[in-house]
C-alpha cells in the first residue's frame, strides 16, 4: 500500500527536522510537507495522502478549518493534530471533528513515532475496507442488473468506468430500463458509498417548492416558512444527490442548478449568503434533452455541464435474451414477498415472455410476471396462467420463438459466468494467492481450490 504522510506547519526549521524524523523511522513512506492550509489543501488534491499531521495555530486557513476542509472532501484521511503545551482544549476539538490522534509539542520521539505509526495502521485497515467494499458492490451489481446479454456487459462496465470518477453523471433511457437503479449503483461503486446517496424525484415536487426542498430557505423566507430549513443537496454532504427525471425541472430552478455545477455553492431562498457543497450530482431522464433545448424548454448550458460522463440504459427489445433470466428472477422475488412455495416458469412460458416487445421494458415485466405469481396456484406457471394474467398484452408467438434452455440449465451457465467472473476479479486482487482469496471471499481454501479447479483456472503462483 503507498504510504504518503503530509505534514502541514508554518515554520520551516521544525516542519524539515519533523520531516526527517518520520522519514527514518518510517522508511518505507513519503513524506511531504506544506506551509500553510491553503498548500496542503492543494497538495492533497494532487497526490493520495495516508496520514496528515497539522499544526493547529497557522496563519490564514488554520488547522481546525484545514481538518474540516480535509476531511469533508476526503473522508477516508487520518488526521493527526499537532498543539502546542496548554492547548489541549483545542485539541479534543479537533478530536470531536474527525482528527485520529493529536501530539502536543515540543513533539517526544516515541509518542510521535508511536501515533504515526497506529496512524498509517488505521489508514491500511479503512483501505482494506474500502477494497472488500469495491468487491461486494461488484458482486451487488451483478444482483441487481440481472443479464448477461452484450448491451447489459457493456452498461455493467460504464457503471463501473464513471462511478471510479467524481464527475457528474447523466444517465439516459427510456421509461422502465432502471435508470434510477444503475445510479445508486454508480453511488455504491464510488469512493462516497458510504455517505448518503439523496434522491429527489423532481416531476413529484411542485415548481414552487423545489428551489425550497433543493437548497433549503431561512426563516421568513416565504409564507410559511416558520423556520430555517438545510435542503437536499446539504443533506448530501460528501455523498451524492440524485436528480431523478431532470428533464422535468423548471427553468427558473435550472438556472439555480446551473450555479450549483458551476460554483460547487447553494444560496438557500432568502438568505443573503452562499453555502459551499460537496456533492456529487447524479441526474436520470427519459425526455430528449436535445429536443427540449430546441424548444427553449431546458437551458443548454446545464445540459453540456450535466452530460459531463453519459450512461445509456438498454430497452428491453435490444437485450431479449435477458427476458428469461429477469422472468426467473422477478418470479423468485415475488413469491419471497407474498411467502409463497418457489414457483418456476415452463419453457413454453418462457418462450413467449422472450418474444414480446415489452414497450414499458422491465418495469413492465416485472408487473406481469407479478401478475403470474398471483393467477399461479402451482408449482410451475403454464401456458394457461399466462393467458389467465395477460391482461390486453399481445399474443405471444411462441410458436415462432427462438428455442430457450430449460430454467434450470440457464441459471446455471448464469451462476458459471459469475463465478468465473468473481475469481478472476478476487484473484487479480490477491495476484494469485489462493489463502487470500479465500479469506476475502469466506470460502474455505479447499472449496475455492475445488471451484477453481471446475471453471478451469489457473491461479498465478498457484
Amino acid at each position: 500500500m503507498i504510504q504518503n504522510i503530509l505534514l502541514v506547519d508554518d515554520e520551516p526549521d521544525f516542519s524539515q527536522g519533523l520531516a526527517r524524523l518520520i522519514a527514518a523511522g518510517f522508511p518505507e513512506a513519503t513524506v511531504h510537507t506544506a506551509k500553510d492550509g491553503q498548500e496542503a489543501l492543494a497538495l492533497l488534491e494532487r497526490e493520495p495522502i495516508t496520514l496528515m499531521l497539522t499544526d493547529l495555530r497557522m496563519p490564514g486557513l488554520g488547522g481546525q478549518e484545514l481538518l474540516r476542509q480535509a476531511l469533508d472532501e476526503h473522508s477516508q484521511l487520518t488526521v493527526i493534530v499537532l498543539t502546542g503545551y496548554g492547548s489541549v482544549e483545542s485539541a479534543v476539538a479537533a478530536l470531536k471533528a474527525g482528527a485520529y490522534d493529536f501530539l502536543t509539542k515540543p513533539i517526544v520521539k516515541e509518542e510521535l513515532f508511536r501515533a504515526v505509526g497506529k496512524g498509517l495502521e488505521r489508514a491500511r485497515l479503512l483501505g482494506e475496507n474500502r477494497s472488500l467494499r469495491a468487491l461486494a458492490h461488484a458482486c451487488e451489481l451483478e444482483r441487481t442488473l440481472v443479464g448477461q446479454s452484450p448491451a447489459m456487459r457493456r452498461l455493467k462496465s460504464g457503471i463501473e468506468a464513471v462511478a471510479a470518477s467524481d464527475y457528474t453523471v447523466l444517465v439516459r433511457g427510456e421509461s422502465g430500463t432502471g435508470k434510477e437503479l444503475v445510479a445508486g449503483n454508480i453511488h455504491a461503486l464510488s469512493t462516497r458509498g458510504a455517505r448518503p446517496l439523496v434522491r429527489v424525484n423532481c416531476p413529484a415536487i411542485p415548481e414552487h417548492l423545489l428551489e425550497s426542498e433543493l437548497f433549503g430557505h431561512v426563516k421568513g423566507a416565504f409564507t410559511g416558512a416558520d423556520r430555517s430549513r438545510r435542503g437536499l443537496f446539504l443533506a448530501a454532504t460528501g455523498g451524492s444527490i440524485l436528480l431523478d427525471e431532470i428533464g422535468d425541472i423548471p427553468l427558473s430552478v435550472q438556472t439555480k442548478l446551473l450555479r450549483v455545477l458551476q460554483e460547487h455553492e447553494i444560496r438557500p431562498v432568502g438568505s443573503s449568503e452562499t453555502a459551499k457543497v460537496n456533492v456529487r450530482i447524479l441526474a436520470t431522464t427519459n425526455q430528449d434533452l436535445e429536443a427540449r433545448i430546441a424548444s427553449g424548454a431546458f437551458r443548454e448550458d446545464l445540459f453540456y455541464r450535466l452530460n459531463v460522463l453519459t450512461v445509456t440504459t438498454p430497452p428491453l427489445r435490444e437485450r431479449a435474451e435477458d427476458i428469461p433470466l429477469l422472468a426467473a428472477h422477478f418470479l423468485e422475488q415475488c413469491c419471497a414477498e407474498m411467502r409463497l412455495p418457489p414457483k418456476a416458469l415452463s419453457p413454453e412460458v418462457l418462450a413467449c415472455l422472450a418474444s414480446r416487445s415489452w414497450p414499458g421494458n422491465v418495469r413492465e415485466l416485472q408487473n406481469f410476471v407479478r401478475r403470474l405469481a398471483v393467477f399461479c396456484p402451482a408449482a410451475q406457471v403454464d401456458m394457461q396462467h399466462l393467458r389467465q394474467a395477460g391482461g390486453g398484452v399481445e399474443p405471444c408467438a411462441a410458436s415462432q420463438a427462438e428455442p430457450l434452455a430449460p430454467y434450470k440449465q440457464a441459471k446455471a451457465h448464469v451462476v458459471d459466468e459469475f463465478t468465473k467472473r468473481y475469481l478472476k476479479q478476487v484473484l487479480e486482487r490477491t495476484g494469485g494467492n489462493v489463502s487470500e482469496a479465500a479469506r476475502i471471499s469466506g470460502i474455505e481454501r479447499v472449496s475455492l481450490q475445488k471451484i477453481i479447479k471446475r471453471m478451469d483456472g489457473r491461479p498465478a503462483g498457484a
